[in-house]
């Protein structure tokens, strides 16, 4: 009797720990119990679809065509803050979209640093918008940039990574930077990163568990944030949330888990093994970092840029994740980008 018992413990403990760690299938847009398609999409070679935005001056007049890639809990929604008169000034296309799983755009259970960059290329091309173009990555958005200059350097006319995202475990970084790096974050934070590197296959049961604390940002918690972002957080209040209700619609791990697995797992490349995109300086790289910035440790993001010549480095003192939203700031990363 007790023997059976044990095994029914066990054997109970087993399928909840299995339904724990399996994550509930997605709420496909456009499938009968899935929400609506709002948006326009394109279809991808493999089935996939992708929505997208366009904004700026058409892409037949355009001068500079610009590709944006949003970061972690946003979408092709975001909002850049520039002025019309600079989109006029320089004939500004700028084309947005929402990665895999995220908004309006199916999910892809193989998503990768490398089949982003090849999401882009292919939407760049089932638009028409050329054989180049500019990328500006920002913060979660930067792994794809990482990507592009990886996989498709050939498409690239220039490159903007805005306080990108940053790998812990590349293994281009000294082992004392990256745990400095890493224990500059909240303990709950680096568990999460810790459970998507080592432990993939567990992220969903650590996302949903209630024992211990999860994502500080998906909590909603400000001590994570500048004085400078708060700032700018009140200034702009509301538009950030622009399309906010859609972004995680068809399922919290098709879209926010998957980004972190995504760029917490092994990578194929190491950023420090990517040539050169432009050595004929036909175009550049920047890299934006606010140093106050409490997300994304300055640290590890300068030894990069000191490791890849090629990349000019803007370390802005008084600025922190939010940096984008200053719209100051904002057109000279975009100024920068077109035209030095």
């Amino acid at each position: 009797m007790f023997a059976q018992i044990a095994v029914g413990i066990v054997g109970g403990f087993l399928v909840w720990a299995y339904l724990s760690m399996k994550p509930a299938p997605p709420k496909i847009c456009g499938s009968p119990d899935g929400p609506p398609v709002t948006s326009p999409r394109v279809k991808l070679s493999d089935g996939r679809y992708l929505a997208y935005k366009e904004a700026g001056v058409s892409k037949e007049q355009a001068k500079y065509k610009i590709i944006l890639i949003h970061g972690f809990d946003s979408s092709k929604d975001m909002i850049l803050p520039i002025s019309q008169d600079l989109i006029n000034e320089l004939q500004i296309y700028l084309l947005s979209f929402d990665r895999a799983g995220y908004g309006e755009s199916d999910p892809y259970p193989k998503r990768s640093v490398k089949t982003e960059a090849y999401d882009i290329q292919e939407l760049a091309d089932k638009l028409h918008i050329g054989p180049k173009f500019h990328i500006f990555g920002i913060s979660m958005g930067a792994y794809p940039v990482w990507g592009c200059l990886k996989y498709i350097p050939h498409r690239l006319s220039g490159v903007a990574l805005v306080v990108p995202f940053v790998h812990y475990w590349w293994p281009c970084l000294p082992a004392e930077l990256s745990k400095h790096s890493l224990r500059k974050l909240l303990v709950q934070d680096q568990w999460v990163f810790r459970v998507a590197h080592y432990t993939p296959w567990l992220l969903n049961w650590w996302m949903t568990q209630k024992w211990f604390p999860s994502l500080s940002i998906m909590e909603g918690k400000t001590d994570i944030l500048s004085s400078q972002d708060l700032e700018i957080l009140k200034q702009l209040s509301g538009v950030l949330n622009d399309g906010q209700e859609k972004v995680r619609q068809q399922g919290l791990y098709e879209s926010l888990y998957r980004d972190i697995l995504a760029g917490y797992v092994q990578w194929e490349f190491d950023p420090t093994d990517i040539a050169d995109p432009f050595p004929n300086k036909e175009g550049s790289v920047h890299l934006w970092q606010g140093y106050e910035d409490r997300i994304i440790p300055f640290e590890i993001n300068r030894y990069i840029s000191e490791k890849l010549p090629w990349i000019r480095y803007h370390e802005v003192p008084d600025a922190g994740h939010l940096l984008t939203f200053n719209g100051s700031l904002c057109e000279s990363i975009v100024r920068e980008l077109l035209t030095a």
